[in-house]
Protein backbone atom coordinates (compact mmCIF):
# COMPACT_ATOMS: atom_id res chain seq x y z
CA UNK A 1 0.00 0.00 0.00
CA UNK A 2 1.07 3.66 -0.69
CA UNK A 3 2.56 5.45 2.10
CA UNK A 4 -0.82 7.80 2.71
CA UNK A 5 -0.17 11.54 2.85
CA UNK A 6 -1.56 13.76 5.27
CA UNK A 7 -5.44 13.92 4.61
CA UNK A 8 -6.05 17.23 3.38
CA UNK A 9 -10.02 16.61 4.58
CA UNK A 10 -11.90 18.08 7.05
CA UNK A 11 -14.54 17.19 8.85
CA UNK A 12 -16.77 19.80 9.67
CA UNK A 13 -20.12 20.41 10.61
CA UNK A 14 -20.18 16.96 12.67
CA UNK A 15 -20.68 16.70 16.51
CA UNK A 16 -17.63 13.54 17.60
CA UNK A 17 -19.11 10.80 17.68
CA UNK A 18 -18.09 7.55 19.63
CA UNK A 19 -15.10 5.49 17.98
CA UNK A 20 -15.32 7.52 14.80
CA UNK A 21 -11.33 7.65 14.82
CA UNK A 22 -11.34 3.80 14.26
CA UNK A 23 -13.45 4.91 10.77
CA UNK A 24 -11.78 8.27 10.03
CA UNK A 25 -8.39 7.01 10.21
CA UNK A 26 -5.37 9.48 8.93
CA UNK A 27 -5.06 6.67 5.97
CA UNK A 28 -8.60 5.98 5.25
CA UNK A 29 -9.08 9.70 4.61
CA UNK A 30 -6.18 10.35 2.38
CA UNK A 31 -7.48 7.54 0.52
CA UNK A 32 -11.41 8.65 0.21
CA UNK A 33 -9.48 12.07 -0.56
CA UNK A 34 -7.30 10.74 -2.93
CA UNK A 35 -10.40 9.17 -4.81
CA UNK A 36 -11.78 12.52 -4.79
CA UNK A 37 -9.16 14.15 -6.42
CA UNK A 38 -8.73 11.89 -9.11
CA UNK A 39 -12.49 10.80 -9.52
CA UNK A 40 -14.93 13.93 -8.65
CA UNK A 41 -14.18 16.13 -11.77
CA UNK A 42 -15.35 13.28 -14.06
CA UNK A 43 -18.33 12.55 -11.81
CA UNK A 44 -18.91 16.37 -12.15
CA UNK A 45 -19.13 16.01 -16.05
CA UNK A 46 -21.31 12.85 -15.76
CA UNK A 47 -23.76 15.08 -13.79
CA UNK A 48 -23.62 17.48 -16.53
CA UNK A 49 -24.02 14.83 -19.17
CA UNK A 50 -27.01 13.66 -17.33
CA UNK A 51 -29.34 16.99 -17.39
CA UNK A 52 -28.60 17.55 -21.06
CA UNK A 53 -29.74 13.95 -22.21
CA UNK A 54 -32.73 14.88 -20.06
CA UNK A 55 -33.28 17.80 -22.20
CA UNK A 56 -32.72 15.59 -25.40
CA UNK A 57 -35.29 13.58 -23.90
CA UNK A 58 -37.70 16.37 -23.63
CA UNK A 59 -37.15 17.35 -26.93
CA UNK A 60 -37.70 14.27 -28.82
CA UNK A 61 -39.67 12.10 -26.06
CA UNK A 62 -38.35 8.88 -27.36
CA UNK A 63 -35.26 7.07 -26.51
CA UNK A 64 -33.08 4.19 -28.62
CA UNK A 65 -30.28 1.83 -27.86
CA UNK A 66 -26.72 3.82 -28.85
CA UNK A 67 -25.87 3.29 -32.40
CA UNK A 68 -22.53 4.05 -31.48
CA UNK A 69 -22.18 1.11 -28.99
CA UNK A 70 -23.78 -1.09 -31.63
CA UNK A 71 -20.74 -3.19 -31.62
CA UNK A 72 -20.54 -4.13 -28.26
CA UNK A 73 -23.96 -5.40 -28.28
CA UNK A 74 -22.97 -7.67 -31.41
CA UNK A 75 -20.41 -9.27 -29.93
CA UNK A 76 -21.13 -12.16 -28.43
CA UNK A 77 -17.52 -13.23 -27.50
CA UNK A 78 -16.95 -11.26 -24.51
CA UNK A 79 -18.18 -12.31 -20.96
CA UNK A 80 -17.91 -10.47 -17.27
CA UNK A 81 -15.64 -12.00 -14.62
CA UNK A 82 -16.37 -15.41 -13.63
CA UNK A 83 -18.69 -15.01 -9.93
CA UNK A 84 -16.46 -15.99 -7.04
CA UNK A 85 -17.74 -18.96 -5.01
CA UNK A 86 -19.05 -16.46 -1.90
CA UNK A 87 -21.18 -14.79 -4.83
CA UNK A 88 -22.06 -17.76 -7.43
CA UNK A 89 -25.28 -18.50 -5.34
CA UNK A 90 -27.57 -15.68 -4.81
CA UNK A 91 -31.27 -17.02 -5.04
CA UNK A 92 -32.53 -14.82 -2.22
CA UNK A 93 -30.92 -11.09 -0.92
CA UNK A 94 -32.33 -9.15 2.15
CA UNK A 95 -31.86 -5.26 2.14
CA UNK A 96 -31.80 -2.80 5.16
CA UNK A 97 -29.64 -0.11 6.83
CA UNK A 98 -26.50 -0.87 8.77
CA UNK A 99 -28.05 0.17 12.14
CA UNK A 100 -26.34 -2.49 14.18
CA UNK A 101 -29.20 -4.70 15.29
CA UNK A 102 -30.17 -4.41 11.59
CA UNK A 103 -26.54 -5.74 10.76
CA UNK A 104 -26.63 -8.98 13.09
CA UNK A 105 -30.55 -9.90 12.08
CA UNK A 106 -29.75 -9.56 7.89
CA UNK A 107 -26.43 -11.77 8.46
CA UNK A 108 -28.44 -14.09 10.42
CA UNK A 109 -31.51 -14.26 7.64
CA UNK A 110 -30.82 -17.44 6.41
CA UNK A 111 -30.65 -14.98 2.80
CA UNK A 112 -27.33 -16.29 0.59
CA UNK A 113 -26.93 -12.49 0.59
CA UNK A 114 -27.12 -8.98 2.69
CA UNK A 115 -27.72 -5.83 0.87
CA UNK A 116 -25.97 -3.21 3.53
CA UNK A 117 -27.56 -0.02 2.91
CA UNK A 118 -25.88 3.17 2.71
CA UNK A 119 -28.55 4.47 0.34
CA UNK A 120 -32.27 4.46 -0.09
CA UNK A 121 -32.81 2.65 2.86
CA UNK A 122 -30.58 4.76 5.20
CA UNK A 123 -31.05 8.62 5.70
CA UNK A 124 -27.25 10.28 5.21
CA UNK A 125 -27.10 11.96 8.62
CA UNK A 126 -23.26 11.41 9.65
CA UNK A 127 -24.11 8.95 12.62
CA UNK A 128 -25.83 6.93 10.16
CA UNK A 129 -22.51 6.87 7.88
CA UNK A 130 -19.86 6.31 10.60
CA UNK A 131 -21.33 4.17 12.64
CA UNK A 132 -22.42 1.87 9.55
CA UNK A 133 -19.16 1.42 8.79
CA UNK A 134 -18.07 1.21 12.45
CA UNK A 135 -20.73 -1.93 12.39
CA UNK A 136 -19.79 -3.67 9.22
CA UNK A 137 -15.91 -3.81 10.59
CA UNK A 138 -17.36 -4.89 13.92
CA UNK A 139 -19.45 -8.02 11.99
CA UNK A 140 -16.44 -8.99 10.21
CA UNK A 141 -14.08 -8.83 13.03
CA UNK A 142 -16.81 -10.79 14.95
CA UNK A 143 -17.21 -7.89 17.65
CA UNK A 144 -20.58 -7.04 16.76
CA UNK A 145 -23.79 -7.31 19.29
CA UNK A 146 -26.78 -6.28 20.57
CA UNK A 147 -29.63 -5.75 22.95
CA UNK A 148 -32.60 -3.90 22.17
CA UNK A 149 -33.28 -1.67 25.30
CA UNK A 150 -36.73 -1.96 25.24
CA UNK A 151 -37.78 -5.33 24.81
CA UNK A 152 -34.40 -6.85 26.60
CA UNK A 153 -33.56 -9.05 23.90
CA UNK A 154 -29.73 -9.97 22.58
CA UNK A 155 -28.66 -10.60 19.49
CA UNK A 156 -25.45 -11.93 18.45
CA UNK A 157 -24.29 -13.36 14.90
CA UNK A 158 -24.01 -16.82 14.06
CA UNK A 159 -21.36 -19.17 12.59
CA UNK A 160 -19.17 -17.63 9.72
CA UNK A 161 -20.66 -20.07 7.47
CA UNK A 162 -24.25 -19.23 7.89
CA UNK A 163 -24.14 -15.73 7.50
CA UNK A 164 -25.38 -14.01 4.74
CA UNK A 165 -22.23 -12.35 2.28
CA UNK A 166 -22.70 -8.70 2.44
CA UNK A 167 -23.03 -6.54 -0.63
CA UNK A 168 -22.30 -3.19 0.11
CA UNK A 169 -24.67 -0.29 -1.54
CA UNK A 170 -22.49 2.87 -1.42
CA UNK A 171 -24.81 6.25 -2.34
CA UNK A 172 -25.60 7.30 -5.81
CA UNK A 173 -23.36 9.60 -7.88
CA UNK A 174 -25.44 13.07 -7.45
CA UNK A 175 -25.22 13.14 -3.60
CA UNK A 176 -22.65 14.71 -1.33
CA UNK A 177 -21.49 14.17 1.96
CA UNK A 178 -21.23 17.54 3.53
CA UNK A 179 -19.55 16.91 6.81
CA UNK A 180 -16.33 15.99 4.21
CA UNK A 181 -14.78 18.67 2.84
CA UNK A 182 -11.82 19.26 0.58
CA UNK A 183 -9.28 22.54 1.14
CA UNK A 184 -11.18 24.09 -1.27
CA UNK A 185 -14.63 23.18 1.00
CA UNK A 186 -15.90 21.06 -1.82
CA UNK A 187 -17.84 18.43 -0.14
CA UNK A 188 -16.40 14.95 -1.43
CA UNK A 189 -19.37 12.94 -3.06
CA UNK A 190 -21.02 10.41 -1.01
CA UNK A 191 -20.87 7.66 -2.89
CA UNK A 192 -16.51 7.96 -2.73
CA UNK A 193 -16.91 8.15 0.94
CA UNK A 194 -19.14 5.36 1.52
CA UNK A 195 -17.14 3.20 -0.70
CA UNK A 196 -13.38 4.08 -0.18
CA UNK A 197 -14.20 3.80 3.95
CA UNK A 198 -15.77 0.29 3.33
CA UNK A 199 -13.09 -0.72 1.01
CA UNK A 200 -10.14 0.56 2.59
CA UNK A 201 -10.99 -0.93 6.04
CA UNK A 202 -12.62 -4.73 4.73
CA UNK A 203 -11.11 -5.25 1.31
CA UNK A 204 -8.36 -7.94 2.73
CA UNK A 205 -10.16 -8.49 5.67
CA UNK A 206 -13.17 -10.18 3.44
CA UNK A 207 -10.23 -12.16 1.38
CA UNK A 208 -9.07 -13.70 4.64
CA UNK A 209 -12.90 -14.55 5.55
CA UNK A 210 -12.86 -16.22 1.79
CA UNK A 211 -15.18 -13.33 0.68
CA UNK A 212 -14.48 -10.33 -0.82
CA UNK A 213 -15.31 -6.30 -1.55
CA UNK A 214 -18.69 -6.47 -3.38
CA UNK A 215 -20.91 -3.56 -4.57
CA UNK A 216 -24.15 -2.53 -5.59
CA UNK A 217 -23.99 0.36 -7.82
CA UNK A 218 -27.41 2.45 -7.42
CA UNK A 219 -28.92 5.04 -9.93
CA UNK A 220 -26.56 4.56 -13.08
CA UNK A 221 -27.72 6.16 -16.03
CA UNK A 222 -25.42 5.00 -18.84
CA UNK A 223 -21.90 3.08 -19.84
CA UNK A 224 -20.04 5.93 -19.17
CA UNK A 225 -21.24 6.55 -15.47
CA UNK A 226 -20.69 2.36 -14.77
CA UNK A 227 -16.99 3.52 -16.75
CA UNK A 228 -15.95 5.68 -13.99
CA UNK A 229 -16.44 3.18 -11.22
CA UNK A 230 -15.00 0.41 -12.97
CA UNK A 231 -11.66 3.20 -12.87
CA UNK A 232 -12.58 3.97 -9.04
CA UNK A 233 -12.41 -0.04 -8.92
CA UNK A 234 -9.09 -0.71 -10.59
CA UNK A 235 -7.30 2.33 -8.78
CA UNK A 236 -8.59 1.18 -5.61
CA UNK A 237 -7.12 -1.95 -5.78
CA UNK A 238 -3.74 -1.01 -7.04
CA UNK A 239 -3.66 1.61 -4.12
CA UNK A 240 -4.64 -1.34 -1.34
CA UNK A 241 -2.59 -3.81 -2.86
CA UNK A 242 -5.68 -6.15 -3.40
CA UNK A 243 -5.65 -8.08 -6.60
CA UNK A 244 -7.17 -6.69 -9.54
CA UNK A 245 -10.62 -8.30 -10.17
CA UNK A 246 -11.06 -8.61 -6.69
CA UNK A 247 -14.17 -5.72 -6.74
CA UNK A 248 -17.41 -7.46 -8.07
CA UNK A 249 -20.44 -4.95 -8.93
CA UNK A 250 -23.86 -5.30 -9.03
CA UNK A 251 -25.57 -2.20 -10.95
CA UNK A 252 -29.32 -1.45 -10.74
CA UNK A 253 -30.61 -0.95 -13.66
CA UNK A 254 -33.15 1.36 -11.86
CA UNK A 255 -33.14 4.10 -14.44
CA UNK A 256 -34.59 4.27 -17.53
CA UNK A 257 -31.96 5.39 -19.89
CA UNK A 258 -29.77 2.39 -17.88
CA UNK A 259 -32.42 -0.05 -19.72
CA UNK A 260 -31.03 0.95 -22.74
CA UNK A 261 -27.77 0.46 -22.00
CA UNK A 262 -27.36 -2.68 -19.78
CA UNK A 263 -24.55 -4.79 -22.21
CA UNK A 264 -22.78 -1.96 -22.00
CA UNK A 265 -22.78 -1.35 -18.68
CA UNK A 266 -21.69 -4.99 -17.99
CA UNK A 267 -19.20 -4.45 -21.00
CA UNK A 268 -17.65 -1.31 -18.93
CA UNK A 269 -17.54 -3.43 -15.74
CA UNK A 270 -16.90 -6.82 -17.12
CA UNK A 271 -13.93 -7.91 -15.26
CA UNK A 272 -15.56 -6.97 -11.54
CA UNK A 273 -19.53 -7.34 -12.86
CA UNK A 274 -21.32 -9.21 -10.96
CA UNK A 275 -24.85 -9.34 -12.50
CA UNK A 276 -27.75 -6.70 -13.15
CA UNK A 277 -30.56 -5.99 -10.84
CA UNK A 278 -34.60 -5.53 -11.96
CA UNK A 279 -36.43 -2.78 -9.32
CA UNK A 280 -39.44 -0.81 -9.65
CA UNK A 281 -40.15 2.45 -7.89
CA UNK A 282 -36.53 3.92 -8.64
CA UNK A 283 -37.41 2.92 -12.33
CA UNK A 284 -40.67 4.45 -12.33
CA UNK A 285 -39.77 7.09 -11.00
CA UNK A 286 -36.77 7.69 -13.55
CA UNK A 287 -39.85 7.23 -16.57
CA UNK A 288 -41.55 9.76 -14.72
CA UNK A 289 -38.91 12.32 -14.43
CA UNK A 290 -37.89 11.64 -18.29
CA UNK A 291 -40.47 12.15 -19.73
CA UNK A 292 -42.70 13.88 -17.67
CA UNK A 293 -43.21 16.51 -20.03
CA UNK A 294 -44.14 14.19 -22.69
CA UNK A 295 -47.87 14.11 -22.56
CA UNK A 296 -50.68 11.88 -21.56
CA UNK A 297 -49.20 8.52 -23.37
CA UNK A 298 -46.48 9.14 -20.07
CA UNK A 299 -48.55 9.14 -17.80
CA UNK A 300 -48.64 6.20 -14.94
CA UNK A 301 -51.43 5.49 -12.93
CA UNK A 302 -51.43 4.32 -9.33
CA UNK A 303 -47.81 2.64 -8.48
CA UNK A 304 -49.36 -0.16 -7.12
CA UNK A 305 -51.19 -0.71 -10.11
CA UNK A 306 -48.13 -1.23 -11.63
CA UNK A 307 -46.54 -4.13 -11.21
CA UNK A 308 -44.16 -6.32 -12.87
CA UNK A 309 -46.61 -7.62 -14.88
CA UNK A 310 -47.18 -4.67 -16.62
CA UNK A 311 -46.28 -4.48 -20.49
CA UNK A 312 -43.30 -2.13 -20.47
CA UNK A 313 -42.26 -3.53 -16.86
CA UNK A 314 -42.16 -7.18 -18.32
CA UNK A 315 -40.10 -6.12 -21.70
CA UNK A 316 -37.30 -4.28 -19.18
CA UNK A 317 -37.39 -7.56 -17.06
CA UNK A 318 -37.03 -9.66 -19.50
CA UNK A 319 -34.39 -7.87 -21.34
CA UNK A 320 -32.83 -8.04 -18.19
CA UNK A 321 -32.63 -11.72 -17.70
CA UNK A 322 -31.59 -11.85 -21.56
CA UNK A 323 -28.77 -9.91 -21.22
CA UNK A 324 -27.32 -10.67 -18.07
CA UNK A 325 -27.25 -14.37 -18.78
CA UNK A 326 -25.66 -13.65 -22.57
CA UNK A 327 -22.72 -12.08 -20.48
CA UNK A 328 -22.37 -14.70 -17.95
CA UNK A 329 -23.83 -12.59 -15.00
CA UNK A 330 -26.46 -13.08 -12.42
CA UNK A 331 -29.63 -11.78 -13.30
CA UNK A 332 -31.45 -10.43 -9.74
CA UNK A 333 -34.91 -9.30 -9.52
CA UNK A 334 -37.26 -6.88 -7.54
CA UNK A 335 -38.24 -6.39 -3.56
CA UNK A 336 -40.37 -7.74 -1.75
CA UNK A 337 -41.80 -5.04 0.65
CA UNK A 338 -44.29 -6.97 2.99
CA UNK A 339 -43.82 -6.37 6.68
CA UNK A 340 -45.59 -9.26 8.24
CA UNK A 341 -47.92 -8.33 10.83
CA UNK A 342 -47.83 -9.77 14.34
CA UNK A 343 -51.24 -8.85 14.78
CA UNK A 344 -53.23 -10.04 11.83
CA UNK A 345 -52.62 -13.80 10.69
CA UNK A 346 -54.85 -13.12 7.42
CA UNK A 347 -53.62 -9.64 6.13
CA UNK A 348 -49.94 -12.23 6.40
CA UNK A 349 -52.04 -15.16 4.37
CA UNK A 350 -53.33 -12.49 1.66
CA UNK A 351 -49.62 -10.90 1.33
CA UNK A 352 -47.49 -13.89 1.33
CA UNK A 353 -49.28 -15.55 -1.24
CA UNK A 354 -48.89 -12.61 -3.22
CA UNK A 355 -45.26 -12.71 -2.71
CA UNK A 356 -45.00 -16.37 -3.37
CA UNK A 357 -46.76 -15.93 -7.04
CA UNK A 358 -44.19 -12.91 -7.35
CA UNK A 359 -40.99 -14.96 -6.54
CA UNK A 360 -42.31 -17.93 -8.40
CA UNK A 361 -42.95 -15.66 -11.65
CA UNK A 362 -39.17 -14.30 -11.42
CA UNK A 363 -37.94 -17.65 -10.71
CA UNK A 364 -39.70 -19.17 -13.90
CA UNK A 365 -38.59 -16.31 -16.00
CA UNK A 366 -35.24 -16.59 -15.65
CA UNK A 367 -33.89 -14.30 -12.63
CA UNK A 368 -30.91 -16.13 -10.50
CA UNK A 369 -32.40 -14.37 -7.66
CA UNK A 370 -34.32 -12.05 -5.94
CA UNK A 371 -34.70 -9.52 -3.01
CA UNK A 372 -36.79 -9.54 0.46
CA UNK A 373 -37.27 -7.02 2.99
CA UNK A 374 -38.02 -8.75 5.92
CA UNK A 375 -36.12 -11.99 7.31
CA UNK A 376 -39.75 -13.79 7.26
CA UNK A 377 -40.02 -13.64 4.14
CA UNK A 378 -36.35 -15.43 3.18
CA UNK A 379 -37.84 -18.51 3.25
CA UNK A 380 -40.90 -18.06 0.63
CA UNK A 381 -38.61 -16.34 -1.84
CA UNK A 382 -36.21 -19.37 -1.18
CA UNK A 383 -38.90 -22.16 -1.73
CA UNK A 384 -39.83 -20.38 -5.00
CA UNK A 385 -36.26 -20.21 -6.18
CA UNK A 386 -35.17 -23.80 -4.55
CA UNK A 387 -38.43 -25.39 -7.09
CA UNK A 388 -36.72 -24.19 -9.79
CA UNK A 389 -33.04 -24.24 -9.05
CA UNK A 390 -32.76 -27.48 -7.51
CA UNK A 391 -29.14 -27.96 -6.65
CA UNK A 392 -28.04 -25.62 -8.94
CA UNK A 393 -26.39 -22.22 -7.73
CA UNK A 394 -28.35 -20.30 -10.57
CA UNK A 395 -29.57 -20.51 -13.94
CA UNK A 396 -27.46 -19.02 -16.39
CA UNK A 397 -27.86 -21.55 -18.78
CA UNK A 398 -31.13 -20.00 -19.60
CA UNK A 399 -30.17 -17.74 -22.51
CA UNK A 400 -34.02 -16.90 -23.08
CA UNK A 401 -33.28 -16.64 -26.97
CA UNK A 402 -36.90 -16.08 -27.16
CA UNK A 403 -36.79 -12.65 -25.68
CA UNK A 404 -37.01 -9.95 -28.31
CA UNK A 405 -37.91 -6.49 -26.65
CA UNK A 406 -37.52 -3.72 -29.06
CA UNK A 407 -36.70 0.18 -28.00
CA UNK A 408 -40.39 1.38 -27.32
CA UNK A 409 -41.52 -1.66 -25.84
CA UNK A 410 -39.35 0.01 -22.74
CA UNK A 411 -41.60 3.41 -22.77
CA UNK A 412 -44.73 1.69 -24.19
CA UNK A 413 -46.20 2.98 -20.63
CA UNK A 414 -50.14 3.77 -22.71
CA UNK A 415 -50.10 -0.23 -22.64
CA UNK A 416 -51.07 -0.42 -19.00
CA UNK A 417 -54.84 -0.57 -18.79
CA UNK A 418 -54.94 0.86 -15.51
CA UNK A 419 -56.01 4.81 -14.75
CA UNK A 420 -55.05 7.38 -11.35
CA UNK A 421 -57.65 7.26 -9.01
CA UNK A 422 -58.44 9.31 -6.18
CA UNK A 423 -57.51 6.64 -3.60
CA UNK A 424 -54.12 6.37 -5.21
CA UNK A 425 -53.27 10.21 -4.79
CA UNK A 426 -54.21 9.82 -1.01
CA UNK A 427 -51.63 7.21 -1.25
CA UNK A 428 -49.19 8.91 -2.61
CA UNK A 429 -49.28 11.94 -0.20
CA UNK A 430 -49.85 9.31 2.87
CA UNK A 431 -46.63 7.52 2.06
CA UNK A 432 -44.73 10.58 1.00
CA UNK A 433 -45.24 12.57 4.14
CA UNK A 434 -44.99 9.58 6.54
CA UNK A 435 -41.25 8.72 4.64
CA UNK A 436 -40.34 11.86 4.57
CA UNK A 437 -41.31 12.50 8.19
CA UNK A 438 -38.71 9.37 9.28
CA UNK A 439 -36.15 10.74 7.06
CA UNK A 440 -36.29 13.80 8.02
CA UNK A 441 -35.30 12.36 11.58
CA UNK A 442 -32.77 9.97 10.36
CA UNK A 443 -34.98 6.90 9.12
CA UNK A 444 -34.44 5.67 5.37
CA UNK A 445 -36.30 2.02 6.12
CA UNK A 446 -40.01 2.53 7.19
CA UNK A 447 -42.74 0.24 7.84
CA UNK A 448 -45.69 2.10 6.45
CA UNK A 449 -49.21 0.50 5.78
CA UNK A 450 -46.83 -3.34 5.81
CA UNK A 451 -44.69 -2.58 3.61
CA UNK A 452 -40.94 -1.40 3.96
CA UNK A 453 -40.57 1.80 2.04
CA UNK A 454 -37.20 3.65 1.31
CA UNK A 455 -36.53 7.03 -0.52
CA UNK A 456 -37.07 5.19 -4.07
CA UNK A 457 -41.33 5.11 -2.76
CA UNK A 458 -41.14 8.57 -1.81
CA UNK A 459 -39.49 9.52 -5.41
CA UNK A 460 -42.58 7.76 -7.51
CA UNK A 461 -45.12 9.18 -4.88
CA UNK A 462 -44.14 13.41 -5.35
CA UNK A 463 -43.14 12.33 -8.73
CA UNK A 464 -46.78 10.80 -9.23
CA UNK A 465 -48.58 14.20 -8.02
CA UNK A 466 -46.58 16.50 -10.03
CA UNK A 467 -47.22 14.53 -13.35
CA UNK A 468 -50.83 14.50 -12.25
CA UNK A 469 -51.09 18.17 -11.87
CA UNK A 470 -48.86 19.10 -14.64
CA UNK A 471 -50.72 16.62 -17.06
CA UNK A 472 -54.17 17.72 -15.88
CA UNK A 473 -55.32 13.97 -15.35
CA UNK A 474 -58.60 13.58 -13.80
CA UNK A 475 -59.64 10.82 -11.77
CA UNK A 476 -61.95 8.21 -11.24
CA UNK A 477 -64.16 10.86 -8.86
CA UNK A 478 -64.58 13.01 -12.34
CA UNK A 479 -61.94 15.35 -9.74
CA UNK A 480 -59.26 17.29 -11.73
CA UNK A 481 -55.56 16.68 -10.45
CA UNK A 482 -54.73 20.10 -9.35
CA UNK A 483 -52.08 22.05 -6.66
CA UNK A 484 -55.17 22.91 -4.53
CA UNK A 485 -56.59 19.53 -4.82
CA UNK A 486 -53.37 17.82 -3.48
CA UNK A 487 -52.96 20.57 -0.76
CA UNK A 488 -56.51 19.68 0.52
CA UNK A 489 -55.81 15.99 0.64
CA UNK A 490 -52.16 16.90 2.28
CA UNK A 491 -53.67 18.77 4.73
CA UNK A 492 -56.53 16.65 5.46
CA UNK A 493 -53.22 13.73 6.04
CA UNK A 494 -51.33 15.72 8.10
CA UNK A 495 -54.95 16.23 10.51
CA UNK A 496 -55.41 12.61 10.59
CA UNK A 497 -52.02 11.74 11.88
CA UNK A 498 -52.15 14.22 14.03
CA UNK A 499 -55.43 12.49 15.36
CA UNK A 500 -53.30 8.66 14.77
CA UNK A 501 -50.81 9.50 16.81
CA UNK A 502 -51.72 12.38 19.22
CA UNK A 503 -50.86 15.88 19.73
CA UNK A 504 -47.39 14.84 22.19
CA UNK A 505 -45.84 12.29 19.41
CA UNK A 506 -47.26 14.92 16.36
CA UNK A 507 -45.37 17.43 18.29
CA UNK A 508 -42.19 15.56 18.85
CA UNK A 509 -41.53 14.27 15.16
CA UNK A 510 -41.06 16.57 12.16
CA UNK A 511 -44.22 16.15 10.58
CA UNK A 512 -45.49 19.74 9.57
CA UNK A 513 -41.77 19.95 8.02
CA UNK A 514 -42.41 16.60 6.05
CA UNK A 515 -45.85 18.06 4.82
CA UNK A 516 -44.24 20.87 3.67
CA UNK A 517 -41.68 19.00 1.72
CA UNK A 518 -43.74 17.38 -0.01
CA UNK A 519 -46.03 19.85 -1.38
CA UNK A 520 -43.12 21.48 -2.30
CA UNK A 521 -41.26 18.86 -4.41
CA UNK A 522 -44.85 17.66 -5.68
CA UNK A 523 -45.70 21.12 -6.81
CA UNK A 524 -42.88 23.40 -7.74
CA UNK A 525 -42.72 23.80 -11.42
CA UNK A 526 -39.10 23.21 -11.49
CA UNK A 527 -38.95 19.31 -10.88
CA UNK A 528 -36.27 18.79 -8.27
CA UNK A 529 -33.80 15.92 -10.09
CA UNK A 530 -34.02 13.98 -6.27
CA UNK A 531 -35.97 14.95 -3.13
CA UNK A 532 -33.13 13.53 -0.89
CA UNK A 533 -30.75 16.82 -2.37
CA UNK A 534 -33.94 19.67 -0.56
CA UNK A 535 -34.46 17.09 1.97
CA UNK A 536 -31.07 16.81 3.01
CA UNK A 537 -30.95 20.01 3.47
CA UNK A 538 -32.80 19.70 6.09
CA UNK A 539 -31.81 16.89 7.70
CA UNK A 540 -29.72 17.37 11.24
CA UNK A 541 -26.64 15.25 11.95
Amino acid sequence: MSAPAPSPLAIVDAEPLPRQEEALTEAALAFVAELHRRFTPRRDELLARRAERRAEIARTSTLDFLPETAGIRADDSWKVAPAPDALNDRRVEITGPTDRKMTINALNSGAKVWLADFEDASAPTWENVVTGQLNLIDAYTRNIDFTDPRSGKSYALKANEELATVVMRPRGWHLNERHLTDADGTPVPGALVDFGLYFFHNAQRLLDLGKGPYFYLPKTESHLEARLWNDVFVFAQEYCGIPQGTVRATVLIETITAAYEMEEILYELRDHASGLNAGRWDYLFSIVKNFRDGGARFVLPDRNAVTMTAPFMRAYTELLVRTCHKRGAHAIGGMAAFIPSRRDAEVNKVAFEKVRADKDREANDGFDGSWVAHPDLVPIAMESFDKVLGDKPHQKDRLREDVDVKAADLIAVDSLDAKPTYAGLVNAVQVGIRYIEAWLRGLGAVAIFNLMEDAATAEISRSQIWQWINAGVVLDNGERVTAELAREVAAEELANIRTEIGEEAFAAGTWQQAHDLLLKVSLDEDYADFLTLPAYEQLKG
